[in-house]
């Protein structure tokens, strides 16, 4: 249960009657409320291998989304980071997209997924021209979708660039009623990080800037780049793997900061530390911007490098901070707001559509960036969230 997951699950509680489409599902992976829902997956559920090794079906992800039916909806939700932006509708329906990332690995990040160090020179050069036909689809499909939503203004930014369309902005929600502070409980010394184990999140900084400062670090998160992180972390480092979101959240509560040192497209951990009264340290790029208050919540490094850090974690050592001022503004992204706000963009395509108005699909300036040139693996599966048709539509 990531940050997608999270927002499907979110979005889902809108729709209760309404069946979830993904490519595939590893039963009891996502929370019950979402194992309870009618799933209907793809081929890609049926090939060898695939709850383990999905990334390697990448290629065949566009066919797969293509191929789901939605005939007798009037009204598609896609929650995507990948390819479940480009599911096709008829042509009475109308398509809302909650767009995560246009595809990282396809346009800026194809190196920090797929280059050299790590798949191998010869397996990235193969990749290179698959990925950048990718790229030419996932472009040429933006045209699907009614209206985009983003989850920051880092990545409405990145669709007008990719996609040459606009997105209004609805922030992720953060489960506010559950990550609190405890005030039995007091800071104790080491920084904490909350992360799937992949390049572009550069936790290799983190541990770096925590050995430098001589302060304990903490990682919860599994992923492809758990071997090479334990191995430059040594002792000062402890791995958790993967905990309980009760476990997570008395982390949060204990420790003096959370540190997030990749760009993040909006990054669900930051807001959660902060609702738990824990401030933050970040990059300052990305959606760190837009849930971070620098010198109020936690501090923004506009440095990348380990020193940078290794100075931004002395100095938040050092620091009191107003706990109940970070939780007041963690609690500006919960999840009754987001829901709120995005069920209001819904409701602007349904009028829209009712009124047999011709729904505007906002352009944007054109697209600037190839694809196929640097920043993980696949993260979250991507889903579409289709609502049920109407009496007298079905």
């Amino acid at each position: 249960m990531r940050g997608g997951e999270k927002v499907l699950e979110a979005i889902a509680e809108l729709y209760p009657d309404a069946p979830i489409y993904t490519l595939l599902h590893v039963k009891g992976s996502v929370s019950p409320a979402l194992e309870r829902r009618r799933i209907r997956c793809s081929f890609v559920q049926r090939l060898p291998g695939s709850a383990r090794h999905y990334r390697s079906y990448l290629p065949v992800f566009p066919t797969a989304i293509e191929q789901f039916d939605f005939d007798g909806y009037d009204l598609v939700i896609s929650t995507s980071h990948c390819a479940a932006k480009s599911v096709v509708v008829p042509g009475r329906a109308r398509h809302l997209c909650y767009c995560h990332s246009p595809m990282r690995y396809v346009w800026d990040q194809f190196d920090a997924y797929f280059g050299p160090d790590q798949v191998g020179a010869l397996r990235s050069r193969l990749l290179r021209p698959v990925l950048a036909r990718l790229a030419r689809w996932d472009a040429a499909t933006a045209s699907r979708v009614d209206r985009f939503v983003a989850n920051s203004q880092y990545v409405a930014g990145r669709i007008g660039r990719y996609y040459n369309r606009e997105a209004t902005v609805v922030y992720p929600p953060v489960d506010t009623e559950f990550y609190q502070p405890d005030p039995a409980r007091r800071p104790e010394p080491f920084f904490l990080v909350v992360s799937a184990l992949v390049p572009y999140k550069r936790l290799e900084v983190a541990i770096r800037a925590c050995k430098a400062a001589g302060i304990a670090l903490k990682v919860v998160g599994r992923g492809p780049e758990e071997m090479r992180l334990r191995a430059l972390g040594g002792s000062g480092v402890e791995f958790l793997g993967w905990r309980t979101d009760e476990e997570i959240r008395a982390l949060y509560q204990d420790c003096l900061a959370v540190l997030m040192p990749g760009v993040e497209d909006f990054g669900m951990v930051p807001v959660e530390a902060q609702a738990c009264g824990r401030p933050v340290v970040a990059y300052a790029e990305g959606g760190a911007l837009e849930s971070v208050i620098d010198g109020t919540t936690g501090v923004l490094v506009n440095d990348p490098s380990v020193n940078a850090f290794a100075a931004a974690l002395g100095d938040i050592s050092s620091r009191d901070f107003d706990v109940a001022l970070i939780r007041r503004h963690a609690e500006s992204f919960c999840r009754t707001r987001f829901q709120r706000q995005f069920q209001e963009q819904v409701s602007e395509l349904i009028a829209a559509r009712r009124s047999n108005a011709a729904v505007p699909r906002r352009e944007a300036a054109p697209a600037a960036a190839r694809p196929g040139r640097s920043q993980n693996s696949l993260g979250n599966n991507p889903r579409s969230l289709s609502p049920a048709p109407r009496e007298d539509e079905k």
